[in-house]
């Protein structure tokens, strides 16, 4: 694919060396609301080439740390219960995953560390904690009952989450790769860092309007600006147009203003999100844009085509194929984060 830009590697010696692929939190201010994401990672503007400031973490999520190692050196065999506990954690984040994916996460070792996952999942179907209901591929996909999720708030071990399903309606519909891609596009993002900061299908809805969507995932990453990144994956099945239509329901949302008072008597509006979703935000969400499910040069064509369908947006958009991410390879961002421009394209609510 030829796009009008390229990545160009940052200067080795003027900019902190690390490890190219999924972005870290940011570690400074941010110049403004407008280049702030843009400065915040690996990215590279599809229109104009960009030499990303590289940011590292100071802190990092250790909820499913890395094997225990041995005083000799050697790798610890992982108990049976953690083996259960950390799949049961993983499932409640992701909500479905094969015994490769959750292997990658709690073991880090994808030959041997499959086996102990395969043992721990047969046990917790026994104890009917967690189901299969459908396949990727020859992979059987896995889900937690609501049993499953049960045990897991009693463990009190992730926040609340009463409205999320389990996903087995969904693989039993054959969306289960749809599920397995989300996944894959979570572990490649941070892998085990943050992992229990995950949650899928979130909805956002504007009743005034009609307005309801559900982002794929959304990741807790606060910033100064922001608490949020949200995710959208196509995995090949949506037309170009749909596509497209997705990502401007991020503007119509971001866009929507509401008046301050709940009859609307102050003379302020505020916008939406920022007063009944994201309240600790200075900056609508970044939409990170993940696509997957094709070949590689059609989902080069696919990236170019939605740059193209979104030029003009008015809210931070970062776009990448799974491949490109799972290879730490750049974003690139179709759409920059423009709250006065928002203002100026959706009118002020009517006052009551």
């Amino acid at each position: 694919m030829t796009y009008t830009s390229s990545a160009r590697q940052p200067e080795p010696e003027s900019r902190p060396t690390r490890t190219r692929g999924a972005e870290r939190p940011a570690g400074g201010p941010q110049s403004s609301a407008v280049n702030g994401a843009a400065n915040d990672s690996n990215v590279v503007p599809i229109t104009a080439a960009h030499s990303a400031r590289q940011r590292t973490s100071r802190h990092a999520d250790t909820s499913l740390p890395s094997p225990e190692t041995s005083a000799k050196g050697k790798r610890s065999t992982p108990t049976a219960g953690k083996v259960r506990a950390d799949a049961l954690r993983m499932l409640g984040c992701v909500r479905i995953a094969t015994v490769r994916q959750m292997a990658q996460v709690i073991t880090k070792d994808e030959s041997d560390g499959r086996s102990y996952v395969r043992r721990a999942m047969k046990e917790l179907a026994e104890l009917r904690l967690a189901e299969t209901n459908g396949k990727a591929g020859k992979h059987p996909i896995w889900n937690l009952t609501p049993a499953g999720q049960k045990a897991l708030a009693d463990g009190n071990e992730l926040p609340p989450r009463p409205q999320a399903g389990t996903g087995a309606k969904a693989v039993k519909a054959g969306f289960g790769p749809h599920g397995v891609a989300v996944t894959d596009m979570i572990l490649a993002y941070g892998g085990r860092k943050h992992l229990t900061d995950w949650q899928v299908e979130v909805n956002h809805a504007i009743k005034a309007t009609g307005l309801s969507f559900n982002p794929d995932a959304v990741l807790a990453l606060p910033t100064k600006t922001s608490e949020v990144r949200l995710f959208e994956l196509d995995n090949g099945t949506m037309s170009q147009a749909r596509l497209a239509k997705e990502a401007w329901d991020y503007e119509r949302y971001a866009g929507h203003r509401v008046w301050e008072g709940a009859r609307g008597t102050i003379g302020n509006t505020f916008p939406f999100w920022q007063r009944h979703r994201y309240t600790r935000s200075q900056t609508f969400p970044r939409l990170h844009v993940v696509l997957a499910g094709k070949e590689e040069h059609l989902l080069d064509n696919r990236l170019q085509a939605l740059a193209d369908d979104v030029k003009g947006m008015a809210v931070a958009v970062w776009v990448n194929t799974l491949p490109r991410l799972q290879r730490g390879e750049p974003w690139y961002e179709i759409g920059v984060d423009d709250p006065d421009r928002r203002r100026r394209c959706y009118p002020e609510p009517v006052g009551r």
